[in-house]
């Protein structure tokens, strides 16, 4: 089949790799028929290549039908119409039954230190060859898999995978209180969501901050009031101009959807390209144990968010020397909460506002649906935010 590979920082491939096959008796094996590119994938491509290795298969957004099942996977039958969420867990143990699958304590990458391992993420969270690609071996198909009807366009379903239940924990998690006001820094896949999320669950003051003009006209149709981040000279100037539309306190609640990939940070930046160079032998360890995020985001949520309020985290981090600003933060009363998102806890909540009535825009919320041989320039097209790339689906 043909498969997305990654082969070195910036440079993925469309090649031949092997057709997957059941292995266990919970797998499943399904045909793609959709699959997007994320913005965590962008990390793959540029910051965290010390954990890659040459071929291995990108994806994590999937949807398509059901080709084989093992034989203890009874929910499934060849056929069938599934999106496959990002995450891999049991959905028995204790920490899928208590609404965290992405902590699955049977499927946990123990070796590694890590949680639930993810398809097509670095050996990090398992090396789980990804979902760019024609065929896909589903492990835990037992739980993992959500079926969907027949009849409408993939884009009604294939966010269920990732950016939809992303961006509901994100805003989940954020706990605005009723009346209250949220700022959404970033205003990319995820970002762009949460705040639909957001006026959809009734709150009215939803403030976007981005710096790319086909993002933030996104967000202002859908109500949304949004700050250029080239129309302030600094950061203070923008936490300024926000905290005068709430009154000078600042909004109850901030969500950070932008991550380790926002602008500044020169010395984070450094580190990164550094480890990213350097041979894996010498470039994994340094990136483990020395790694550095850029934390420009952070820093601003830490500042704009009102004392006492909320920081939501959807963003991806993965720095383990992160200078962070606690005696703020402790000042602040500040509560944070992140994570990666726990898809089927979420699913069920989401999957009706999936109607006809689209009222979170989903079949209009790709902005480019290209072939699966065109994904090096899809990487480069996001990577660079050229032509208004929001958000990309690919089909084999």
């Amino acid at each position: 089949m043909k498969a997305v590979t990654w082969q070195g920082k910036r440079d993925v491939r469309v090649e031949e790799v092997p057709d997957p096959k059941i292995q266990e008796p919970t797998d499943a094996v399904i045909r793609v028929t959709s699959s997007g590119l994320c913005g965590s994938d962008l990390h793959l491509y540029e910051v965290l290549t010390p954990f890659m290795t040459p071929g291995d298969i990108l994806g994590h957004e999937p949807m398509g039908i059901v080709e084989e099942v093992g034989p203890e996977v009874t929910n499934l039958k060849p056929g069938d119409r599934v999106v496959v969420p990002f995450q891999i867990a049991c959905g028995h143990c204790y920490m899928c039954d208590t609404g965290l699958p992405t902590q699955c304590e049977t499927t946990q990458v123990t070796g590694e230190g890590m949680g639930a391992p993810l398809f097509g993420y670095t050996r990090l969270y398992g090396a789980i060859p990804g979902g760019q690609a024609e065929y896909l071996r589903v492990p835990q198909a037992q739980f993992g898999p959500i079926k969907v009807p027949e009849g409408p366009a993939d884009d009604r379903f294939v966010y269920l995978s990732d950016v939809l239940p992303t961006a509901w924990q994100a805003v989940e998690y954020a706990a605005v209180p009723q009346g209250g006001s949220l700022a959404v820094l970033g205003l990319g896949p995820i970002g762009d969501m949460a705040c639909r999320i957001a006026r959809l669950k009734g709150i009215d003051k939803v403030f976007g901050v981005d710096l790319v003009p086909e993002r933030l006209e996104r967000a202002r149709e859908r109500g949304v009031e949004t700050f250029d981040l080239r129309s302030f000279d600094n950061e203070k100037e923008l936490v300024s101009a926000i905290q005068d539309r709430t009154g000078g306190r600042g909004p109850d609640a901030v969500i950070d959807a932008v991550g380790t990939e926002a602008h500044g940070g020169a010395v984070a930046k450094l580190v990164q390209q550094t480890a990213a160079v350097l041979p894996r032998a010498v470039g994994g360890p340094l990136a483990e144990r020395f790694s550095i995020d850029r934390l420009a985001a952070l820093y601003t949520a830490i500042d704009l968010v009102r004392r006492g309020g909320t920081i939501s985290l959807s963003g991806v981090y993965g720095g383990m020397a992160d200078p962070m600003p606690m005696l703020t933060m402790f000042d602040k009363q500040i509560q944070l909460r992140m994570g990666q998102a726990n898809v089927r806890r979420w699913s069920d909540e989401i999957v009706p506002y999936l109607t006809d009535d689209d009222p979170l825009g989903v079949d209009g919320f790709a902005t480019h649906r290209m072939p699966l041989a065109d994904a090096p320039h899809a990487y480069e097209m996001f990577q660079k935010k050229q032509d208004g790339a929001v958000k990309v689906l690919m089909q084999p």
